[in-house]
């Protein structure tokens, strides 16, 4: 809960669980542990932070390091013009909330999807990864009407998260925090309030992949992207053509 003076249901509960075969607690009252506040976001940081993936382990994957692309990337909150013969309910009266990505809002096709504007190489609508190339993200979490965390979801890929922390990013300094040993592999992120948070991932997957904020209120005002990932050599890794009876936009 990290956006300030915004109600939401507080109520919590516990449950108990007990194993086949372990006594009984039908007589006995279990001890519970002293539970840091809801709102308590060093703690939560501190733990999130300090998990690390198991090297050698069955789905382990080292961090790539030689990089092909690197992004910063802007993402947050702010206020967008009411259309006009619209009615907007603020706050202020006359505006409505926008979310953005370095400063775009995402706006679903209408006419052509992206899909089809890769595969039919439509120029002019989309930009593309290479095949294999290796992506690095810098997220940078912008505090224009208020700091919140944004739970970045990426489709198609699972990505290693290099480092995160709170204020500006600094190339010079947080570089130099950069986990490219045993970091976390993730598709999901909580960029930090007011923070920022690092990833890097292999685009070896071709297609269309949607990047978004996992918070339902959001993504509909635009706090999102799509990865183009172009097709690579084998037929494995190639597109097969839309089925005939695809429906259209």
């Amino acid at each position: 809960a990290s956006a300030a003076g915004l109600e939401f249901d507080s109520t919590t509960t516990r449950g108990v669980i007990v194993y086949e075969g372990a006594p009984s607690w039908t007589s006995r009252t279990p001890l519970m542990p002293v539970l840091p506040a809801f709102n308590d976001t060093p703690t939560a940081h501190k733990f999130s932070t300090s998990l690390t993936a198991l090297v050698g382990g069955p789905h382990w994957e080292p961090v790539p390091l030689k990089v092909d692309h690197k992004m910063f990337v802007t993402i947050g909150m702010a206020l967008d013009v009411c259309p006009s013969n619209t009615t907007c309910q603020g706050p202020p009266v006359g505006a409505k909330l926008s979310a953005s990505m370095n400063n775009v809002s995402f706006v679903p096709p209408s006419s052509l999807s992206l899909l089809q504007a890769f595969f039919f190489n439509v120029r002019g609508v989309i930009t593309k990864l290479k095949f294999n190339s290796t992506v690095e993200m810098v997220m940078q979490n912008t505090v224009i009407i208020g700091a919140e965390n944004h739970p970045m979801h990426l489709h198609g890929f699972d990505f290693h998260v290099l480092a995160q922390g709170f204020g500006n990013f600094n190339p010079a300094t947080d570089t130099l925090k950069y986990n490219l040993f045993n970091p976390q592999i993730r598709h999901t992120i909580g960029v930090p309030v007011g923070g920022w948070a690092v990833i890097r991932f292999v685009a070896n997957n071709p297609g269309v992949w949607f990047m978004h904020c996992h918070f339902d209120g959001h993504l509909p005002i635009g706090l999102a992207t799509a990865f183009v990932v172009e097709n690579g050599p084998t037929p494995e890794t190639t597109l097969p053509p839309p089925p005939v009876d695809l429906p259209q936009c």
